[in-house]
């Protein structure tokens, strides 16, 4: 009955599941292009849809420069690679990808596929125009360093936290920018509001992940910064503990009132957009992002397992997200969704508030504000039959 009394949700759903098979019937016949196509169905579900909706040129760009992200990511994730291993193919990740016979086993799943198979995405890169080749080298590159970098060093403090997801997230928005330049059809954006696209997917995900991530075999890598975490624990792993639920949550709380800071410079980023299947691209992972701030805070369940929006909910954000009238839209919902589980003894409570009425005030001044009702925990709707 969960689907049954959310119609709305079902629409978008049967609307999602027609556009997944049409995706299938898009993939190229070339087998690097089949092989980069369907592999990127299989990392990641709905950024294939997303993407799929860009230009030919620009969808394989992009397409080749996630999976070799992708890729580069697997690298860096895979914690039974050895240090004195992992940092030299880091650093020189960028070279490989010119190089249609080069390969490392790692990973697990699908992305131990990728890496076994990486020969198709070199021969697919190999295709992509030299202004693609560049931005995806330059930005592999300086990810690549970045990762070795923290490979070697914890994240401490609030700006080694900044630095990291800057590596290894700003630079996928510097990347996609430079790429959408490269197509002819945007401005080339400020580096300062491509970073914080980047950045609060990144811390996000980052905190949504945390049980994940702190029992990873055959030993956790975490990038909570202890900065932040130490101020509620003697040790990380000490949250997923039920006894430290108090504190567990206090300290998610404060994460996620840093990962905000960031949403006005991604509001102002996508209003700049032009082209419209782009700019879908760009604001629905934007959205998704302030929706799962929403859900995970003040929100135990983080430590306890899997934190995510439901499938209908997802497919409604992409089946209504069209405009910045949308987008402003869901930013101001989710953000006073947020807003109505601040507890005002949480030690952030204040700087919460002030963050989420920033937020609620830029959405209010475009005057493109609608009334969507996105429901996170529960339906304003009564079952239908």
């Amino acid at each position: 009955m969960g689907a049954l009394s959310r119609p709305e949700e079902v629409v978008a759903l049967v609307k999602l599941r027609v556009a997944a098979g049409q995706i299938k019937r898009q993939i190229p016949p070339e087998e690097h292009w089949g092989f980069a196509y369907s592999m990127l169905q299989k990392v990641s579900r709905s950024f294939a849809l997303v993407i799929q909706q860009l230009g030919p040129d620009l969808r394989n760009a992009v397409c080749i420069f996630y999976l070799v992200l992708r890729a580069l990511d697997t690298v860096e994730d895979d914690t039974s690679i050895p240090t004195e291993v992992k940092v030299p193919i880091l650093q020189e990740f960028y070279r490989h990808i010119y190089n249609r016979d080069w390969h490392y086993s790692c990973g697990t799943n699908n992305y131990k596929v990728l890496m076994d198979k990486f020969h198709h995405v070199s021969t697919a890169f190999l295709e992509l125009g030299e202004g693609y080749q560049k931005a995806i080298e330059e930005i592999t590159r300086r990810m690549g360093a970045g990762m070795a970098k923290f490979i070697c060093k914890e994240v401490e403090t609030v700006g080694d936290y900044e630095e990291y997801c800057h590596y290894v997230a700003g630079l996928v928005g510097y990347g996609l920018s430079r790429l959408f330049y490269a197509a002819g059809t945007e401005d080339l954006a400020p580096d300062s509001l491509s970073n914080s696209m980047g950045l609060f997917l990144q811390k996000t995900n980052i905190i949504r992940d945390y049980l994940e991530d702190i029992n990873e075999i055959p030993k956790s890598r975490m990038f909570w910064p202890r900065e932040i975490w130490s101020k509620y624990a003697n040790k990380l792993e000490d949250f997923k503990y039920e006894e430290n639920s108090e504190k567990a949550v206090q300290c998610l709380n404060d994460l996620v009132t840093n990962a905000l800071i960031h949403a006005e410079d991604c509001l102002q980023y996508m209003s700049a957009l032009k082209d419209h299947a782009i700019f879908r691209f760009c604001a629905i992972p934007q959205i998704m992002a302030i929706g799962t701030c929403a859900l995970c805070y003040n929100n135990v369940n983080v430590f306890r397992g899997v934190v995510k929006m439901r499938r209908g909910l997802t497919a409604r954000v992409i089946d209504e997200t069209n405009s910045m009238s949308d987008v402003y839209t869901a930013f101001y919902e989710f953000s006073s969704l947020l807003e109505s589980k601040i507890d005002d003894n949480d030690p952030n409570a204040t700087l919460t508030r002030k963050r989420v009425d920033s937020i609620k005030q830029t959405c209010r001044s475009s005057g493109f504000l609608k009334s969507r009702g996105y429901h996170l925990d529960k339906s304003p709707y009564k079952p239908i039959l």
